[in-house]
């Protein structure tokens, strides 16, 4: 099973996520987030605060690039995967290959939530995926900026037509998007 959660900052889509992860008894919590360096502290205590708000029995592991591999890695012991969040992962490859292979990016997306995907509906686990929708906002200066946005949205994409479930949050409320594969907006 795919899950993919979906929703603006601070929508409570990672509150979601861990909720829908509480029942599972083995629960692994894949992190995407680096602070930049000692002049980072904002994200440190960002990072801070997300350990503290998780069950102290679910594992971790912080992967910021090779998701698929720390997905696979998981999935052996784990009930449940929770992947929070796809959004820094992207940014992470983009800083990765912020020196002209940009292009390599999507490939490198696509590829891993393919191999995500698979693992998700081949083996035991839930994988839930958490990730920011930023297409709703206006449109970025930068030309880095808005590759970064146009990139997230096709990521968006490739995971929800991956997932077996898409749920897109508002102020802290679920909205269904599809459910057992299918498209229930219809």
């Amino acid at each position: 099973m795919l899950t993919l959660i979906l929703g603006g900052a601070r929508s409570g889509k990672s509150r979601l996520a861990q909720k829908l992860a509480v029942p599972a008894e083995r629960v692994t919590y894949v992190a995407t987030a680096q602070a930049a360096g000692d002049h980072d502290s904002e994200m440190a205590a960002r990072i801070e605060h997300h350990k503290t708000h998780r069950p102290a029995t679910w594992q971790t592991i912080e992967e910021p690039l090779a998701l698929a591999d720390a997905v696979e890695r998981a999935a052996r012991e784990a009930d449940t995967v929770l992947v929070d969040c796809l959004t820094l992962w992207l940014s992470n490859l983009f800083w990765e290959h912020r020196t002209g292979a940009l292009g390599h990016v999507e490939d490198t997306v696509r590829t891993q939530l393919q191999r995500i995907a698979g693992t998700a509906h081949s083996q035991r686990p839930h994988v839930i995926l958490v990730a920011n929708e930023l297409g709703s906002g206006t449109v970025p200066e930068a030309a880095i900026t808005r590759a970064f946005r146009d990139t997230q949205g096709l990521l968006n994409q490739w995971a929800a037509e991956l997932a077996n479930e898409v749920i897109l949050t508002v102020a802290g409320l679920p909205l269904y998007l599809k459910k057992n594969g299918q498209d229930i907006r219809q």
